[in-house]
């Protein structure tokens, strides 16, 4: 019964597209509609979540996700080069191309992104999977995500004294105006490869034993398509490629920019906060510009993201609603305030500034990740040993039945 009705949801939100495709100005919010729907089906059917990887790699020493995520960038950044390239083919006398995700490089940056990797510890996720975890029913992405609204609220009202203190004159560095696309292409592809070779160091194949070894059938194929859980490389590899589809097509990927306008518009209208944000609508990235509430690109991407890990949830029977205490409530808000506010300051969340930011080839999306990747360690370590009454689970096995 639940894969019928996925089957019925997936119909509408098709035939939605095509209508939107057919009014004016409307191919680009199609488009939009369409790369959330894939994107929203391969983060629920693969896992795709950057704390949720991260954490298999410092809990257990399993590479598998992370070594995802550093496809996806490198499957991105080798997309955006030759896009971004045919452009604008000089890029060292040229200036940023706009709308990719490069912030400036500063302490506050930094600092945003250590605020946003401890929200993700205490939520145990980040802003994009806590959508597709709502998606399953679980409540206490609901709380995160209300969180994230009052995060971005607070950074509105913390905005123009952070910005005066630091921001303001701090340089937004593009690396293809110093190095050139091949020399940026190459640091970063190298700083990967480095990356990967220390993830995967000492990482031995764990088998599933009496695994059948026939070739399944298509229905088969196409069972476990919904059923089953996608490989780690799968997820990686489909993020990567929307990403280049979604810059050919209309503009970086991105999933706070609708909570960020809607936050920014009812306060607004109630004044409570300031009418002028000194500088923000000049940076590109996850922005806040007051929109209409679902005719653009940004919401409907959202939608999308929604509405495809809604589908893939209810085909594979993961929908359940999920119960969780007055405390998880608690520190759900407090959790997802963090994310918002870090994800406001920094002008983009995981997807924002650290993908679409590292694949455009910004420095800012380097430094938000390395920030981010320390305070989970650091988050972590201190769940683990204060907090946590009971021991690490065993490393998950990898097994065959991943498609």
């Amino acid at each position: 019964m639940q894969q019928k009705i996925s089957l019925i949801l997936a119909i509408i939100t098709l035939v939605f597209a095509f209508y939107l495709s057919n009014i004016p100005n409307g191919k680009i919010p199609s488009f939009a509609l369409l790369c959330g729907l894939a994107l929203g089906i391969t983060m629920q059917r693969s896992r795709f979540c950057f704390y949720c990887h991260l954490r298999d790699w410092f809990e257990y020493k399993d590479p598998r996700g992370a070594l995802a995520l550093l496809l996806a960038i490198a499957v991105g950044l080798i997309g955006y080069t030759v896009v971004i390239g045919s452009w604008q083919p000089n890029p060292i006398s040229s200036s940023i191309p706009p709308d990719i995700h490069a912030g400036a490089v500063s302490e506050i940056l930094f600092v945003a992104g250590a605020v946003f990797g401890l929200g993700m510890v205490i939520t145990e996720s980040c802003i994009s999977a806590h959508w597709y975890h709502l998606s399953e029913g679980s409540f206490l992405s609901f709380f995160a995500l209300i969180g994230t609204g009052f995060g971005f609220f607070i950074g509105f009202n913390t905005w123009n004294a952070l910005y005066s203190l630091r921001i303001a004159d701090a340089p937004v560095i593009w690396l293809p105006s110093y190095l050139g696309y091949g020399g940026a292409l190459i640091l970063q592809l190298g700083v990967i490869l480095l990356l990967a070779l220390f993830l995967w160091r000492g990482f031995a194949d764990e088998k599933e034993e009496n695994a059948s070894a026939l070739v399944p059938s298509f229905l088969q194929i196409w069972k476990n398509l919904w059923t089953k859980q996608w490989s780690y490389w799968t997820g990686g590899l489909i993020v990567g490629l929307i990403g280049i589809a979604a810059i050919i097509r209309m503009k970086p990927l991105g999933v706070t920019a609708t909570i960020a306008s809607w936050v920014r518009k009812i306060s607004n209208e109630f004044g409570l906060i300031p009418s002028r944000l000194n500088g923000l609508d000049a940076f590109a990235g996850c922005g806040s510009l007051p929109q209409h509430f679902w005719l653009n690109q940004d919401a409907l991407l959202l939608l999308g993201i929604i509405g495809g890990s809604f589908i893939a949830s209810l085909a594979g029977g993961h929908f359940e609603l999920q119960k969780i205490t007055f405390k998880e409530a608690v520190l759900g808000l407090i959790g997802g305030t963090m994310l918002g506010w870090g994800a406001m300051s920094a002008i983009g969340c995981t997807i924002g500034a650290l993908l679409s930011g590292t694949q455009a080839g910004a420095l800012s999306g380097w430094v938000f990740g390395v920030s981010m990747l320390l305070s989970i360690w650091i988050g972590i370590g201190i769940k683990r040993r204060f907090f946590c009454l009971k021991p690490p689970l065993p490393k998950p096995k990898i097994t065959l039945h991943e498609v």
